[in-house]
């Protein structure tokens, strides 16, 4: 038996070639406060392109696409 809500779809976040499962704690959160309380640790997604789309089970994915940027 798991401990997931049915009723609550569980969020994928990718943030590059890395792949989370938001927990509990992160269930509350919009992608913009995800974006502020994950750039500590992942500092490319700051300005990164968000990408929302949902699965069929309903299972929300978060996706940050790294933009390019200029070097000098």
């Amino acid at each position: 038996m798991t401990d997931q809500n049915p009723t609550q779809p569980a969020r994928i976040l990718k943030i590059g070639a890395t792949r989370i499962i938001a927990d509990a704690s992160m269930s509350a959160l919009d992608p913009e406060q995800l974006r502020t309380l994950l750039k500590i640790t992942y500092p490319e997604i700051a300005h990164a392109t968000l990408r929302e789309t949902t699965l069929e089970d309903g299972t929300q994915v978060l996706e940050w696409s790294a933009v390019p940027g200029r070097k000098g």
